[in-house]
């Protein structure tokens, strides 16, 4: 199991000492002040005014502040305490300060202590029309310095944020911390608006914060993904799954078994824009091929690999995994693509094999228990073929340095084979026949990302039991320990549940336009990375959360 060393979340109650105490310092340090220093035109009572922010003393967290001069205290109104800023997802913790707070402006700059950094320099200047300045040490108003360093073993994907004397400082123990933090500063001074005084101190509750798109069934153009991966970034989600490879299409172009490829389909070219896309918002993008069900795409042209039970009867969408062929033509799939997404991350599917829906599996398909058998022994099943099956699947993405996923219902109860420890659950429902509780695999120490079917499965055409999730519902009642149903695994298991992923299934692919899609889990998605990013009880009643989204665009 991997260890993160996590700092608590911020509560309310947490809040509300951060506010009190600064408060009463605020108090405290304007008393002192009376008398001080004379105020000309002023609005606080004649002959005192509170210290300006821009001197107060130089800080770790704001590596520039030991760099500048003090600037020469001069009369100035008083400001009030600031509040934190308005973000989705929300910021966890603030410390909020006196003082104008910061907006860009013409002339201002964007500077870099690392090299590293000036992807993320360029891109955040870019969007607030700011210049780039790269790599430098001295100190001008109204810069936005972007720095690493920061707590040995800190999470990488956490960044601090201080606004102070008409400067921002970002800084965070990776680039993609950083990042994370220009997302908040671009939120913050959306349409006009200003980043307030103060430290952003903030990280993820998850490391794993996806979108999973079915661009099988339906072709989805790259230009309308990449819209997706902006947004995405915005939103501080860090992986986009691709599920290109199904029973209605294979939708990816491949050069060793163009046989498979469905007419409309992305190009490895578009592919690879999308992949360099995601890498600059710090996007892992995780394919999918899922496999030894939904593979109908590939059986088209290989009719030969058809699962067929006793009677002759084909099974939709299965390959017969006793065939050896049935096996190597994934692997070199595999093979190939693995070129095409660098990221760590590999789905490898395993659910709905129709094999295992039938009442007696090995009665049904006597070629796949006479197969298990001869592989496994004597009192091996078809499960047990399933799961080596995996298994296999598994090896060949492990020798690509690809960490394994597959989905809950390729993982069978009572089998003599055992799924490799490495393979994360993708729990996403409990209907299947035989289906175990979440805490069944997290009992047995495996870790598990949330995908459950009632809140995050957005299924077009809403066939069968499926309905269009809602973001108040996602905001107000589900969080990561909900991996089934509405009902949370105990606090204890928090751990292993890595993170969380919206799924956009495909299953009636022209019900909606690609319009309709964005326009449909817009609210969801800001609602599910909210709760990936912080689960604790939102400060922002649903209708605020929307009016605040709404304003962000």
């Amino acid at each position: 199991m991997s260890q993160r060393r996590r700092r608590a979340p911020a509560t309310k109650v947490k809040r509300r000492r951060v506010l009190i105490t600064a408060a009463v310092a605020g108090v405290i340090a304007v008393g002192l002040s009376l008398g001080v220093w004379a105020v000309e035109g002023g609005s606080g009572p004649a002959g005192s005014a509170a210290r300006p922010a821009d001197t107060a003393a130089p800080t770790a967290s704001d590596p520039d502040a030991a760099a500048a001069p003090t600037p020469t205290p001069s009369p100035t109104r008083s400001y009030p305490l600031s509040t934190a800023p308005r973000t989705i997802p929300a910021v966890r913790d603030h410390t909020p300060g006196r003082g104008p707070g910061w907006r860009p402006a013409r002339g201002y700059r964007v500077v870099v202590n690392d090299a590293d950094l000036a992807d993320e320099g360029r891109l955040i200047a870019g969007e607030l029309g700011l210049s780039y300045g790269g790599e430098k040490d001295d100190v001008r108003a109204g810069d936005v310095r972007l720095a690493l360093g920061g707590e040995a073993g800190a999470d990488p994907e956490s960044y601090t944020m201080t606004v102070r004397g008409g400067r921002v400082t970002i800084s965070g123990p990776a680039d993609a911390g950083v990042f994370y933090g220009t997302r908040t500063l671009k939120q913050t001074v959306h349409g006009g608006g200003t980043a307030p005084e103060g430290i952003v101190r903030d990280e993820p509750a998850k490391p794993q914060r996806g979108l999973m798109l079915d661009i099988a069934r339906k072709h989805f153009t790259a230009d309308w993904i990449e819209d997706r991966v902006r947004e995405l970034g915005d939103l501080k989600f860090n992986q986009l799954g691709l599920h290109f490879s199904d029973d209605q299409g294979f939708r990816i172009e491949s050069d060793k078994h163009p046989e498979i490829v469905s007419e409309e389909h992305l190009t490895k070219a578009e592919v690879s824009r999308i992949v360099d896309l995601a890498e600059s918002r710090h996007i892992t993008v995780v394919p999918e091929i899922d496999s030894p069900g939904h593979l109908g795409a590939v059986i088209a042209a290989h009719p030969d690999l058809q699962l067929r039970n006793a009677q002759g009867v084909a099974a939709r969408g299965a390959v017969d995994i006793s065939k050896p062929a049935a096996g190597e033509i994934v692997d070199e799939l595999i093979d190939e693509y693995a070129g095409l997404f660098p990221g760590e991350q590999w789905h490898l599917g395993g659910d709905e094999y129709r094999a295992l829906t039938a009442s007696d599996p090995q009665a049904s398909y006597p070629q796949l228990a006479a197969a298990a058998r001869e592989a496994y022994g004597s009192g091996a099943t078809v499960a047990d073929l399933a799961t080596g099956w995996l298994n296999d699947r598994a090896a060949t993405v492990r020798a690509h340095g690809r960490t394994p996923r597959a989905w809950n219902d390729g993982f069978y109860a009572g089998t003599t084979v055992q799924p490799a420890r490495d393979i994360k659950v993708a729990y996403w429902t409990g209907k299947e026949i035989g289906a175990r509780i979440p805490v069944e695999y997290l009992r047995a120490g495996r870790e598990v990302i949330n995908y459950n079917d009632e809140f995050l499965y957005y299924v077009l055409g809403q066939p069968q039991t499926f309905v269009y999730p809602t973001g108040q519902r996602i905001y107000e009642q589900w969080t990561p320990r909900v991996l089934r149903g509405t009902q949370a695994v105990p606090a204890q298991y928090d751990d292993q549940i890595l993170g969380g992923s919206f799924a956009v299934w495909c299953d009636l692919a022209n019900s909606q336009t690609q319009a309709q899609v964005a326009a449909g889990i817009r609210m969801p998605l800001r609602a599910t990375v909210q709760k990936l990013w912080d689960p604790d009880q939102p400060e922002l009643s649903w209708a605020e959360f929307r009016k605040l989204a709404d304003r962000l665009g």
